[in-house]
């Protein structure tokens, strides 16, 4: 069964209001958490060699740095997956336009009078835009790779179709504005 709103596989980008993903954000807070990973680790193998007379200190500080630098290129491929995926939403006086998975993929169409809802939700350091369809069934219509996606998101902020407000090119409360503002009251914002 195919779903009766529009599905692209990248969110177009003439519409009046457009939300790109901001990629320095993102590698900052990965690089952040890399630093903190690699000193952690450091720190451990410092510890466990302090009461040893005969310590392969070259093997305690390079098992760090490699412990790091994977992590860093693990999570660096995730942002890159999630950054490199176009817009995350698009607004206009007819609906909006908003990823259906986090990573890259496809997008779905809705006018504002099949929203429910929109509201914000945080999880950990991200504040994201959620926006709840009156349709339940949506994204069970988006195909097997969706569902998946959606179902982790659908646990956390109560829908599947969510767009970033923290990593995003603007600030949120320009993007909150622009979402009131072509939703002109059609739609309740929580």
């Amino acid at each position: 069964m195919t779903t009766p709103y529009p599905v692209v596989k990248r969110i177009p980008d003439d519409q009046p209001f457009v939300v790109r993903p901001h990629l320095a954000k993102r590698l900052g807070l990965a690089g952040a958490s890399s630093v903190f990973i690699w000193l952690f680790t450091l720190c451990l193998f410092g510890l466990a060699g302090l009461g040893e007379d005969d310590v392969n200190w070259g093997a305690l500080v390079a098992v760090p740095v490699v412990i790091g630098i994977l992590y860093f290129l693990l999570v660096g491929g995730i942002v890159w997956l999630v950054a490199s995926g176009g817009p995350v939403l698009a607004a206009g006086p007819a609906g909006l336009w908003i990823k259906t998975r986090p990573t890259r993929g496809q997008a779905v169409w809705l006018p504002w009078e099949h929203i429910g809802l929109i509201s914000r939700r945080r999880w950990f350091l991200e504040k994201m835009l959620v926006v709840h369809p009156r349709d339940p069934r949506l994204n069970d219509r988006l195909g097997s790779f969706t569902a998946v996606d959606a179902s982790q998101l659908n646990l956390f902020f109560g829908s599947g179709l969510t767009a970033t407000l923290t990593f995003a090119d603007k600030k949120e409360a320009e993007i909150l504005r622009a979402v009131a503002y072509f939703a002109n009251q059609r739609v309740p914002l929580a």
